[in-house]
């Protein structure tokens, strides 16, 4: 019998470990909280669940070396750890985050240890890869050009589900998700480079309708110009790629990035309030009337969605911080996170779309466009669940079954690893609807 080994036992972990119990291999999760890994495990006769937390390297080998593979679902600073291991004792590993340099550098190395490091197999990245390249490929086969192309991905809860002044509300990994509102932006528009400051990245979002949710924003997703090469579309004149979220957000996001509110820079916060905190910041001395102060200071109405979400989240009372030396980003994502989590009678979903504009020898043109709307199920998985770790459970099933047989570091843009798996999660009900020959003027912008 053939045993996986999964590092982690955070949201998203449960629909793998059933599929993969289901396909009758055995599975250990290692995770620092090992009542959840026995959660997950749930009695199976297949399943072991350990206690094991990152600093314990010598249990790291023994565990790696016992196991036919490995699926590292810990925080991405360490994979490049776990890599060198699974290199050092000729194993397979798979993770469903960005590669980094330091994880492309492992790639000679891999080769040589005959072991294949399979990265980037989740939803956004993965998924998206994926169904990209069906069209991309789709397009060059017919001996066109992609001019254009542009993705967007969001996790979001479901249109029916109360939205808060956000108009958001947290699915997975909350820190990353603020986090993420920390990167600055790059992509590429009608053949020129456009670079979008950190300070700036909320600023004009472009406006997509979506069919069955309704319009949403999108802002943009870190840098879009390596996905020229990575997707094999070097004539393109426009790549760009997004985050979706509902109306509302950006505006919020970019008022609070424009107060530092999502500074790491620590301050020493002993004996303030929730409104001293806000009036040091934005360096406002009147906090009796700091609604009308921040509004000034921001430019917008008392009323407005900024000063609104402000006082949600309890950011204008005089309750304490409670906390002495800390950063900004600590203060606001804590109390953002205490008030915005997916409640259990609520569902998520996640919304994916991208747009290729092709042109053609005969100078056809068209539009095509792939678009997928998952929902979760209640009491069972989240939609973000399940479309970040079914893929990854996919490319660890084909692993196994020697369906996958190259080496080195990889992501999933080749046909032998995205057309099997996309075929898997379709049979899964996570499927990608694809409309040809629209025309131009349904475009992006």
């Amino acid at each position: 019998m053939k045993k996986v080994l999964i590092l982690g036992a955070g949201m998203v972990v449960r629909p793998m470990v059933s599929y993969l119990l289901q396909k009758n291999y055995h599975v250990t999760i290692a995770s620092r909280t090992k009542e959840k890994a026995v959660k997950l495990i749930n009695g199976h006769q297949r399943g072991v669940a350990l206690a094991w937390t990152v600093d314990q390297e010598e249990k790291l080998d023994e565990l790696i070396q016992n196991h036919d593979i490995t699926v590292s679902l810990l925080p991405f600073a360490y994979h490049v750890m776990v890599a060198k291991k699974c290199i050092r004792y000729k194993k397979n590993l798979v993770t469903t985050s960005y590669v980094k340099p330091e994880m492309k550098a492992l790639d000679e190395e891999a080769r040589k240890a005959g072991i294949i490091i399979l990265n980037e197999l989740g939803v956004d990245p993965g998924i998206d890869h994926m169904s990209a390249m069906r069209i991309i490929d789709h397009i060059h086969n017919k001996k066109g050009e992609v001019v254009e192309f542009y993705s967007f991905t969001g996790a979001l809860v479901a249109p029916e589900v109360e939205k808060n002044p956000f108009n958001y509300k947290f699915t997975w990994a909350p820190k990353g998700v603020l986090m993420a509102g920390n990167n600055d932006g790059r992509y590429l528009m009608d053949g020129q480079e456009k670079y979008v400051p950190t300070e700036d990245l909320f600023k004009n979002p472009l406006k997509v309708a979506f069919e069955e949710v309704g319009n949403l924003e999108v802002y943009p997703n870190r840098d879009s110009l390596p996905y020229q090469d990575l997707y094999g579309i070097p004539e393109a004149k426009s790549v760009f790629r997004g985050t979706f979220r509902y109306s509302g957000w950006c505006e919020i996001m970019d008022a609070f990035k424009k107060l530092n509110l999502f500074s790491y820079d620590e301050l020493n916060m002993s004996g303030w309030s929730a409104v001293d905190f806000i009036a040091h910041l934005s360096g406002i001395d009147d906090t009796k009337n700091i609604k009308l102060r921040l509004a000034e200071k921001l430019n917008i109405g008392v009323d407005s969605s900024p000063i609104r979400a402000l006082e949600w989240i309890g950011l204008l009372s005089d309750e304490p911080i409670n906390m002495k030396q800390a950063s900004p980003f600590d203060v606001v994502s804590d109390l953002m996170i205490s008030r915005m989590m997916i409640k259990e009678n609520e569902r998520d979903m996640v919304v994916m779309q991208h747009t290729f504009h092709a042109k053609y020898k005969d100078g056809s043109e068209e539009l095509i466009t792939s678009e997928m709307l998952d929902y979760g199920t209640l009491k069972t998985d989240t939609s973000i669940a399940r479309t970040v770790s079914l893929p990854a459970a996919c490319g660890v099933e084909m692993i196994l079954e020697n369906k996958i047989n190259l080496t080195g570091v990889h992501i999933p843009v080749l046909p032998e690893i995205y057309n099997p798996i996309l075929d898997s999660l379709e049979k899964m009900g996570i499927k990608m609807k694809e409309k040809y020959g629209l025309p131009l003027s349904m475009n992006v912008n």
